[in-house]
């Protein structure tokens, strides 16, 4: 019997025993939302006997999964049989697809396209089209076709709402990027979740199975869940309604890549007779912080409302600090954290910003201060250049189909097969509809290329046709040592003889290991390459880190002794293409939220007086966050120390602005009036974070100034049409 009374408190228990029909658990930060969904798996299991299959948990992350399974086993009592299903949902949309995909038309050796193969993708789709970058840029025609599938628009829906020719091209580049996937018997990331909505949407008897078979269906961050995510749940209850979602609307803050508030929003709406439990119960931060964190989320509108609070002590005021500049700004936030260091030397420290160009300040002051650290969000194990080439050759092997992948190592490493080789075997497969490697065989055959090309492919169609070979009758170790010698992989980088060689040997010795514990694992080739596939940088946190450079995206879900929020200003934090919607200023605040939310003890707010801006020589002046000013005045200690670290005096090579230049001199003790005076007075003065309207290009936040009056140049972020450049006496520019 699963005890709970010692375990949790009573709203919690109250979570954990309501079991039967529609739940939507308001899991404030720090509530203990992971202890809840664990002990009510285990409740389930231990107290109420559901056989442990039954149950479906759904995730976003990786580490979240695994985190939930080996804190529900330890609820277990051991040795017993079976465990719940409990993953992420494209890890769960992989297992049905496997099983049934082949109903709605595709094989199931099927390849999962990564972010890096999506986008070598798209950029063929588009060189078949004749368009360069300029015209459509890949990422972009990679998101916005991502953004639609998300809404459940195909090509045709797309072409048929467009508004001017560029979303035209692009509904073309997405009917083109689909056959191509098709063709490479491919999925990507959205397709896996939009593939698992068809299936189950057009075939009746597996819905009906799946309903049968999980009685109760638990999903975590619920408030981060897009339009596929959401049409999976409910195909997934449809023939009952055992659900429970678990969320914060405050925490909602992925909108970007499709994420919809509404779902948890409307999820009274969607089911009938729900019960709504709160989880109010901070056990993660003082008052102070939580004080301050519930203060700013409380401006906004599109929440349910929590009133969260806690059993811990006031602890330390806010500190706030204002930099004179960027670097000013990180050598005291460095500053601070050695202080923390010295009284706590164990407790992991978070130094968290909007956008990633902002670590570069903070690297660079760790360094000086020989502070060790790590930035999250880098390439991962699996990113890698020579992971990728031997995963690509296992995808080969498993999938001749896949395009993508043969490409990449085709000439990897170096054989002799040449760029018109490739464009000529390209061609062909275009117009006779094969696979390259049907190409391959078929020119091979008719001595249709030169005979050293012909050598050389070859050699390479060998090498492929008896990794085939070996996939039958070698385990997935042995397989890829057998790549790595055969393929002249390992030769290769031996004869390199340097020492990134040595290294990338060496991550290539730790894929043959990860081979090894996936064989441990019993699992099969498909599975270890859709694990690789599904592996996500947040995946690769390290939690031994003292300290980490993180954006505020990547910290959700962590908790630190020490936060230190950093780059506090308009048109930054709020970021400036968010300035001109409410909704979106709404999710900058559940940013905020989340930063500040992630400090156990002491948090550190800071921002930079004076910044450059889109590689500019000058300085421009910036103005505080709104944020800071939603914080209530009580609850922050204003920081006026200076830090005391000797700095070049000039260390710019110009100052072209007035106030660049004022401040130029007021460091030097002197004031200057250098304007004439018929200039000073002259037309209309901008400054960044101006919010301003203009005729064509509607409205826009001030991120660069330069000169003064109405011969001064601004570049102003507009919400429709980005960065332009305007002269204030043409731009007809109005203050907002």
């Amino acid at each position: 019997m699963l005890q709970l009374t010692k375990k949790l408190n009573p709203q919690q228990i109250e979570a954990v025993e309501t079991t039967e029909g529609p739940l939507l658990i308001l899991a404030g930060a720090g509530s203990g939302k992971t202890r809840v969904i664990t002990f009510r798996i285990g409740h389930l299991i231990e107290n109420k006997k559901v056989i442990p299959n039954k149950i479906l948990g759904v995730t976003f992350t990786n580490k979240a999964a695994q985190q939930m399974k080996e804190r529900v086993q330890t609820l277990l009592t051991p040795g017993r049989t079976g465990n719940p299903a409990l993953s992420t949902f494209h890890s769960f949309c992989v297992r049905v697809l496997r099983r049934d995909i082949t109903v709605i038309g595709q094989g199931r050796d099927f390849t999962i396209y990564d972010s890096t193969d999506q986008l070598k993708l798209i950029k063929t789709c588009l060189k078949e089209m004749g368009l360069e970058d300029r015209v459509l840029s890949p990422r972009w025609t990679l998101s916005r076709i991502s953004e639609a599938k998300n809404k459940g628009k195909h090509p045709e829906t797309l072409y048929q709402q467009a508004y001017d020719e560029k979303i035209e091209r692009l509904a073309v580049a997405f009917d083109l990027y689909q056959k191509k996937l098709a063709e490479a018997n491919a999925l990507d990331f959205d397709d896996l979740l939009l593939k698992t909505v068809e299936l189950l949407e057009q075939h009746d008897d597996i819905r009906k199975r799946l309903n049968n078979h999980f009685e109760y269906l638990m999903v975590d961050e619920y408030q981060d869940t897009n339009h596929a995510q959401y049409r999976l749940i409910r195909l997934l209850t449809q023939d009952h309604q055992n659900i429970c979602v678990v969320g914060d609307e405050d925490q909602s803050i992925y909108s970007w890549r499709g994420a919809d508030i509404q779902n948890i929003l409307n999820f009274e709406e969607d089911y009938h007779r729900v019960k709504v439990i709160k989880l109010e119960q901070n056990y993660r931060s003082t008052k102070n912080i939580l004080g301050a964190a519930s203060a700013v989320v409380a401006n906004n509108q599109a929440r349910k409302g929590k009133r969260l609070w806690t059993e811990k002590e006031n602890g330390s005021l806010i500190r706030f600090y204002e930099g004179s500049d960027a670097e000013d700004e990180s050598l005291f936030v460095i500053q601070q954290i050695l202080a923390h260091q010295r009284l706590e030397p164990d407790d992991q420290v978070a130094v968290l910003y909007r956008t990633n160009f902002q670590s570069r300040y903070f690297e660079e002051a760790c360094r000086r201060y020989s502070l060790q650290y790590s930035v999250v969000g880098g390439f991962s194990f699996y990113e890698r250049a020579e992971i990728k080439d031997l995963l690509s050759y296992l995808k080969v092997t498993s999938n001749p189909k896949d395009r993508i992948s043969l490409l990449r190592i085709i000439n990897t490493p170096p054989r002799g097969i040449g760029k018109v080789t490739v464009e000529t075997l390209q061609n062909e497969s275009q117009s006779s509809q094969r696979s390259i490697l049907e190409v391959i065989e078929h020119v091979i055959s008719t001595n249709k290329l030169s005979p050293r090309a012909l050598r050389a492919l070859k050699g390479f169609n060998k090498q492929i046709q008896s990794f085939k070979q070996a996939l039958d009758n070698k385990p997935l170790p042995e397989l890829l040592d057998l790549i790595l010698e055969e393929s002249g992989y390992v030769r290769w980088l031996r004869e390199e003889g340097t020492e990134e060689s040595q290294t990338r040997l060496e991550n290539l010795q730790e894929l043959v290991n990860a081979a090894r514990d996936s064989e441990d694992r019993g699992e099969t080739l498909h599975e270890f390459l859709d694990h690789a596939a599904l592996v996500s940088e947040t995946d690769n946190y390290d939690e031994k880190s003292k300290v980490s450079l993180m954006t505020i995206h990547s910290a959700k879900g962590l908790e630190f002794p020490l936060v230190c929020l950093v780059g506090v200003e308009e048109g930054l934090f709020p970021h400036s293409r968010t300035l001109s919607d409410s909704n979106d200023i709404e999710e900058e605040r559940r940013l905020c939220y989340v930063a500040l939310t992630r400090a156990q003890k002491r948090l550190v707010l800071t921002r930079a007086k004076y910044r450059r801006f889109l590689g500019g020589e000058s300085f421009n002046e910036t103005e505080v966050s709104r944020f800071i000013g939603e914080i209530p005045v009580e609850l922050i200690e204003n920081e006026k120390k200076s830090v005391n670290v000797k700095k070049k005096t000039y260390d710019g090579p110009s100052y072209n602005d007035a106030e660049s230049i004022k401040e130029f001199y007021r460091k030097r003790g002197k004031t200057i009036d250098f304007l004439p005076q018929k200039q000073k007075n002259f037309g209309k003065t901008f400054r960044v974070g101006h919010y301003v309207r203009h005729p064509k290009f509607g409205t826009g936040s001030v991120v660069r100034c330069e000169g003064l009056g109405d011969d001064s140049k601004l570049t102003v972020n507009f919400s429709r049409f980005g960065l332009k450049k305007l002269i204030v006496k043409y731009a007809g520019l109005k203050k907002v």
